[in-house]
């Protein structure tokens, strides 16, 4: 076992001739958020389908959870979850019945407890009951999250989460991620958003033509550039101050209440 809950090392990756990862070296500490900060194609969901056992590297090595991804990769598989860009969720089925189904397949016990409990958890108590057809984005998000932490994976790959989701619901996200942390499970993110990366991450890695090109908390990249000149400007609110100014806590719980 290592003290990294995820810890790679010179990970390449190719697809014929072209070359995505380059020599990939980063450490996620256990119960920590860790940022993989990128454009799109800079090999952000190869390192995550890497990592989840889904592809394997060309060269170097990687372990998670102490288990090593090429000759362990059952032990990984048990250990993690994996949500994707898009909520993988059963819409014909109920968000219950979407979370006993999991329930079901992990063979665990006591499968409506464990789905009742994470609707609560996740504020779906009310909706449980419908299609998730009818859910807005932000509800099947949290939905899908919900559903990968059946089986109390240590940790969990959230590869680009937020990406469609409007303001509110961006903000219901952050707010699971942040939980999960809390309750110490770790949490290796993807994302293109670097206010995302900024309001959650403990760690962000930058990551840019498949190579890890700046690691570090956000104090330490801060410190990368320049020392900042202090100027005397007029602040103008955001477009994300405005809507959010506008549509207010209340706005926000009326909106959650319409939709269950």
């Amino acid at each position: 076992m290592t003290s990294a809950a995820i810890e790679v090392r010179a990970l390449e990756k190719s697809y014929k001739d072209l070359q995505v990862l380059r020599g990939v070296d980063f450490d996620v500490a256990p119960g920590s958020i860790f940022a993989l900060l990128g454009s799109n194609g800079a090999g952000k969901t190869t390192i995550i389908r890497i990592l989840s056992t889904l592809l394997k590297s060309d060269a170097g090595s990687a372990r998670v959870n102490g288990f090593d991804v090429a000759t362990q990769s059952g032990e990984v598989r048990e250990s993690i979850s994996l949500t994707g860009q898009f909520a993988a969720v059963d819409e014909i089925l109920t968000g219950r019945e979407n979370l006993l189904l999991v329930a079901k397949l992990r063979h665990l016990r006591d499968q409506g407890r464990i789905a009742d409990e994470l609707l609560a958890r996740f504020d779906l108590v009310d909706a449980g009951a419908r299609k998730v057809s009818t859910y807005s984005g932000g509800m099947r998000r949290r939905l899908d999250i919900a559903m990968s932490l059946i089986g109390s994976p240590r940790a969990i790959f959230l590869d680009e989460p937020t990406t469609g989701l409007d303001p509110e619901a961006r903000l219901e996200v952050w707010k699971v991620v942040e939980e999960l942390a809390s309750q110490g499970t770790t949490v290796l993110l993807t994302t293109q958003y670097l206010d995302e990366a900024e309001q959650l991450a403990d760690r962000i890695a930058i990551l840019h033509e498949g190579r890890i090109i700046a690691n570090g908390t956000l104090t330490e990249l801060k410190q990368l550039l320049p020392p900042a000149k202090v100027e005397y400007v007029e602040k103008q609110p955001s477009l994300e101050d405005i809507f959010l100014t506008l549509v207010g806590t209340d706005g926000r719980t009326e909106s959650r209440k319409e939709r269950s």
